[in-house]
């Protein structure tokens, strides 16, 4: 994300490193489910690890709403960044969907057994293609999935009004109701954590292929959309995360590939240091003009506009994996 989000100019970026207009996806699509799909990969071998160690649930219970409440903070405090205007910050945000899809998935999680998880799973996707296609919509009727007139963003405006992404204003990518689809990224990522701390790689490999399916066929009458996280896209993007995660590990552990990978880890083991400095490095070159001056005078200089647009992006991804590579290297690592 820092790459896809740190272009030298929007206007050159390459495709891929877009997201959708609007129905279907592209690579940049699968970066933020795929990251709740290891949040509830990582979450089920972490409270399942406590339990046996002898923590009871309510510890493990409270720990989630701290934990989740930090992050929700953290990313509104980087929405308030530079101005402080409380009046018309927005209030959602991918940090915050992730502190609330943790917090739902994980008293879910422990609440339940894994029959539950899979029934609540269940009801989320089906509940929300529910309200999505038949509750209908003042002055639109019901199923309509377009940026105006669908029931997320009708939602949407009446919970947080004037608190919405600056680009639109009427809508939401990061909504309130769309999260509890998201919610199912984490739920479906337990259950792979379950596959996996029973070494049923198989079975992982069926469960990728079957929801990758599954999200493709339900597409055609529930489109794969990221800013509504359609049920459709929820599946089809745990499906790919599960077929991703099983390529990493033949590269890493079969193949011995490790080295190749160092970069992901050192920025995996200081993520969230990684984005929020990103975000506050990104907003400090466009105040201080920095950005402009750059890429006028130096990127562009070098390369073509998209080539000199992709350096740019790379070019702040360097500086976090440096980062990163530093905390790492002097076991500095920043956990909530």
């Amino acid at each position: 994300m820092i790459l896809v989000n740190n272009p030298g100019s929007g206007q050159y970026a390459y495709p891929p490193l877009k997201h959708a207009d609007w129905h279907g996806w592209t690579p940049t699509d699968l970066v933020f489910p795929f990251f709740l799909w290891i949040v509830g990969v990582s979450m089920t071998f972490s409270f399942a690890r406590r339990l046996e160690e002898g923590a009871d649930r309510g510890t493990l219970w409270r720990h989630a709403i701290r934990r989740g409440a930090l992050i929700f903070l953290i990313g509104f405090a980087l929405n308030l960044v530079p101005n402080f205007d409380f009046a018309n910050v927005r209030i959602m945000g991918v940090l915050q969907r992730i502190g609330l899809c943790y917090l739902l998935g994980s008293t879910i999680y422990l609440l339940t057994t894994v029959r539950g998880q899979i029934v609540a799973t269940a009801v989320l996707l089906l509940g929300y293609w529910a309200a999505m296609t038949l509750i209908p919509v003042p002055g639109y009727g019901a199923g309509v999935l377009e940026k105006e007139g669908n029931f997320a963003q009708f939602v949407d405006s009446k919970i947080l009004a004037g608190h919405m992404w600056a680009t639109s204003r009427t809508w939401d990518p990061e909504g309130f109701l769309s999260t509890f689809p998201a919610t199912a990224n984490v739920l479906l990522g337990a259950l792979a954590g379950y596959l996996l701390r029973a070494r049923e790689i198989s079975k992982l490999a069926a469960m990728g292929l079957a929801l990758a399916a599954g999200g493709l066929l339900w597409s055609a009458w529930f489109p794969i959309n990221k800013p509504l996280w359609t049920s459709s896209y929820a599946i089809f993007t745990c499906g790919l995360a599960a077929l991703a995660y099983l390529a990493v590990r033949w590269a890493v552990d079969l193949r011995g590939w490790r080295h190749a990978f160092l970069p992901f880890e050192y920025l995996g083991m200081n993520a969230l240091v990684a984005f929020v400095g990103s975000g506050i490095l990104s907003r400090i070159l466009h105040l201080s003009g920095a950005h402009r001056w750059l890429w006028e005078h130096f990127y562009t200089a070098i390369a073509t506009p998209m080539n000199a647009s992709l350096l740019f992006a790379l070019s702040e991804v360097l500086v976090f994996v440096l980062l990163a590579w530093w905390m790492w290297s002097r076991r500095i690592f920043v956990k909530l």
